[in-house]
């Protein structure tokens, strides 16, 4: 792993591990927030054991789990593929700015609204960024497809001769 990735993951996925361990800890006000969420799965799957702080513990342990593995690069990409799936619910759930009336408390909720969408933006890029060494997953099967090209090339040549 260069340094840069060596700094750059474990400040990244810090956030996920800090809130998580949090959530795991105590669901308390994230579980009110969750709810509705709940609600809305509950009536898809009713017999599913869901409720607010189950799905903030659910989230939490899914926060903490790829917040270690993208820190410590392991499976990065995948990692960083499902904090960045968890964080657009888990925001639009948890600061919703636009039902504010307190315009101190909007601003705030903004704030940190647009915070988790440009974790977001970082996250998704994480996903598309290769190991140093090993080339990125589109580059590796356009060479494949022009190594099984140039193998049919080959032996069509063996056979016409």
């Amino acid at each position: 792993m260069t340094l840069l990735r060596t700094v750059a993951r474990p400040m990244l996925a810090s956030m996920f591990v800090y809130g998580g361990a949090m959530a795991l800890k105590d669901p308390g006000p994230r579980a009110a927030k969750a709810q509705p969420t709940a609600d809305l799965i509950k009536k898809i799957a009713p017999n599913l054991p869901v409720n607010g702080s189950n799905l903030t513990r659910l989230t939490g342990a899914l926060h903490v789990t790829a917040g270690l593995a993208l820190a410590t690069g392991h499976v990065p990409r995948l990692s960083a593929l499902v904090l960045a799936a968890t964080v657009p619910p888990t925001t639009i759930t948890g600061h919703p700015y636009w039902n504010e009336t307190d315009p101190a408390a909007r601003a705030n909720q903004r704030i940190h609204f647009i915070k988790n969408m440009s974790m977001t933006g970082g996250l998704l890029m994480a996903t598309l960024d290769p190991e140093p060494h090993k080339k990125f997953i589109g580059r590796r099967a356009k060479d494949k497809v022009t190594e099984a090209a140039a193998s049919v090339a080959d032996q069509l040549d063996h056979i016409r001769h």
